[in-house]
């Protein structure tokens, strides 16, 4: 499956005139915040390659990141590790796929967004779109750009926080993240709720007590 502007073009020949793709990345890890890009392309003004930010490397990813940066406008949003806990990692997902799209420069009239639920509180029209970063070129772009941006964040808090592995795990629950987790302790950067977190804090509270 190869990624097209149909979803946008149906939108505008609906009416629409600015039509945001918008996708998160970062529900599973342990670590880190999750993160969101909203992505509103010009028509004609889309970089070739596109796709789910999943299928592609590294390396392809920088480079497309750079090429919709340049073309495209764009909003990354986040929601933090507090609000991953106040609420849950679906609420906080929607927080920062809703605080993207309200940051976006030009105001968007419509959004296609990644998955099979719209956020509550939308101040738009949209739609969801099951596997739209395999579907949607918005939403590809935006899948690229939110993973581009909270790998290198990840990246950054490994320097602050060495052991953890972030630097390449990106904060998921890899076999060495556990094991430094119980070697090292829990980090304020850690979801506490999630299990593997969860369950060393509960281990550490019953040696303390």
């Amino acid at each position: 499956m190869i990624p097209d502007y149909e979803l946008e073009r149906g939108a505008m020949t609906r009416g629409f005139r600015t039509i945001a793709g918008v996708d998160e990345v970062g529900r599973g890890p342990l670590a880190g915040p999750v993160t969101a890009a909203a992505v509103v392309f010009a028509e004609g003004q889309i970089p070739e390659g596109l796709n789910d930010s999943k299928k592609l490397t590294a390396r392809a990813r920088e480079k497309l990141y750079e090429e919709i940066m340049s073309v495209a406008v764009v909003c990354v949003a986040h929601a933090t590790v507090e609000e991953i806990e106040e609420h849950n990692i679906l609420r906080a997902s929607h927080l920062a796929m809703t605080r993207a799209l309200a940051g976006l420069a030009c105001k968007a009239d419509y959004a296609l967004i990644d998955g099979n639920m719209l956020p509550r509180d939308l101040a738009l029209p949209a739609q969801p779109v099951v596997k739209g970063d395999a579907r949607c070129l918005s939403i590809s772009a935006a899948s690229i750009v939110a993973k581009t941006v909270r790998d290198n964040l990840m990246v950054d808090l490994a320097q602050q926080h060495p052991g953890y592995g972030w630097e390449t795990n990106m904060g998921y629950g890899s076999k060495s993240h556990i094991a430094a987790l119980q070697d090292l302790g829990v980090t304020p950067h850690h979801r506490r709720l999630f299990k593997p977190v969860h369950n060393i804090l509960y281990q550490a509270n019953l040696l303390t007590d």
